[in-house]
């Protein structure tokens, strides 16, 4: 069983900066892939980051290159989304999640091969 605590979230300006971080807890095997992602008001929860457990490879959904960065801390069991340039439209509660299978990896996250979920932190993003 794995449990997943974010926290950072908040209310920025646009243009503004946060961080995000989600502290891992309660697995004896490894997660495959940490991923966030995030949901609006009214809209589906769509994959924003991703990060391979075992390459370190990342992706990232296309609205979000080049501005977010996705990181994790291994001996802190710590996954980050560093986000810079925010705009009103990234505004959302931001998930973090762990897949504990292989296969998981794509270049933006699946919410299906995601079998472990943390209860989100807000981001606000005013213009």
């Amino acid at each position: 069983q794995v449990q997943l605590v974010e926290s950072g979230g908040g209310s920025v300006q646009a243009g503004g900066s946060l961080r995000l971080s989600c502290a891992a807890s309660g697995y004896a095997g490894s997660t495959y892939c940490m991923a966030w992602f995030r949901q609006a008001l009214g809209k589906e929860r769509d994959g924003v980051a991703v990060i391979s457990s075992g390459s370190g490879s990342t992706g990232y959904a296309d609205s979000v290159k080049g501005r977010f960065t996705i990181s994790q801390d291994n001996a802190k069991r710590t996954l980050y989304l560093q986000m810079h340039a925010l705009k009103p439209d990234d505004t959302a509660m931001y998930y973090c999640a762990a897949a504990s299978e292989p296969g998981c990896y794509a270049s933006t996250p699946l919410r299906g091969r995601y079998n472990y979920w943390g209860q989100g932190t807000q981001v606000t993003v005013s213009s």
